[in-house]
């Protein structure tokens, strides 16, 4: 890859492109809202397929039954989008996270992305959102290392100054592999950067409650995660994931602003090792809070 089309791969796209989604959708109340986000999109974003991805937290008893239950979980929202036509496209993930940084998980959802890139090219890449443990990309990484010159990854995993955020510790083995293998990346580090995209619940009823059946499940699935903690008191909730989604609709820095850096090293321990000779990536470092939830709550009461 030249470094005009690398630079090119790493801008937000100013055409409709060819996306897929890698989402723990059961583990918080915020996979629901990119996924339904990316649907609603679809002037500018072809959902391609969507992957279920593994997550091990009070919500799972492994990694594979985090799978499972995401995987139903993206069904429930698909249809709850009236978008059942994207089922066959849907795909569970991997089952462990990876056992060592040169050993892929071999999943439906790693071998369908290796097969899909294959239709894509430098010029023409597919890109790869993800939104959870990054195991099945890794993984198809791994499988077949060719790929990385047909697709962009845009994760949300990790923080500005350390490994020790819930995606990225998750599997430390499959980070290590997307950063340091070469494919173009965008990352959007999680505190201090994207912990600033959070709603209320006066928020969420006044402009999501009523509307229609998809925007009642996603505002009524916060409010009950927070009331089972917060309830008579003032809460708010960082609706995460949006943000991957939204850099792909990023026109003019509209909604968060990005710089390069040279592609960080997760160390084992959770913290960062730094290598001033190693690619660059993009990396976000500021959300425009308000002009993305305005797009987020139009789209979805459409």
């Amino acid at each position: 890859m030249t470094q005009d089309q690398w630079m090119k791969n790493l801008s937000v796209p100013s055409q409709k492109i060819d996306a897929i989604l890698d989402t723990d959708a059961y583990n918080e109340i915020d996979d629901q809202f990119a996924l339904a986000y990316m649907l609603r999109s679809a002037d500018r974003i072809n959902t391609k397929a969507i992957y279920a991805a593994p997550f091990l937290n009070q919500k799972s008893v492994s990694p594979k039954d985090g799978m499972e239950k995401s995987f139903n979980e993206i069904l429930k929202v698909l249809d709850l989008a009236d978008r059942n036509d994207l089922t066959t496209n849907t795909f569970k993930g991997s089952e462990t996270y990876l056992p060592n940084e040169k050993t892929p998980v071999i999943s439906p959802a790693a071998e369908h992305l290796v097969n899909l890139s294959m239709h894509y090219s430098t010029e023409n890449p597919l890109y790869v959102i993800s939104i959870g443990a990054i195991t099945n990309v890794a993984s198809a990484l791994l499988i077949n290392p060719q790929i990385k010159e047909n697709i962009v990854v845009i994760w949300l995993g990790g923080n500005s100054n350390d490994a020790n955020e819930f995606n990225m510790c998750q599997d430390i083995a499959a980070a290590r592999v997307v950063f340091g293998c070469g494919v173009p990346l965008v990352e959007l580090p999680c505190a201090g950067v994207v912990e600033m995209f959070s709603t209320t619940g006066p928020e969420l009823e006044h402009w999501l409650i009523g509307k229609n059946k998809l925007s009642d499940y996603l505002a009524k699935n916060v409010i009950f995660e927070a009331e089972s903690y917060a309830k008579g008191k003032p809460w708010s909730r960082v609706i995460w994931d949006v943000t991957a989604v939204a850099w792909l609709l990023n026109d003019n820095q509209r909604f968060m602003r990005e710089h390069f850096e040279h592609s960080k090293i997760p160390e084992y321990d959770l913290c960062y090792a730094s290598d001033k000779t190693r690619h660059f990536i993009k990396v976000v470092y500021h959300i425009n809070r308000d002009c993305l939830f305005e797009d987020l709550f139009n789209k979805l009461t459409e």
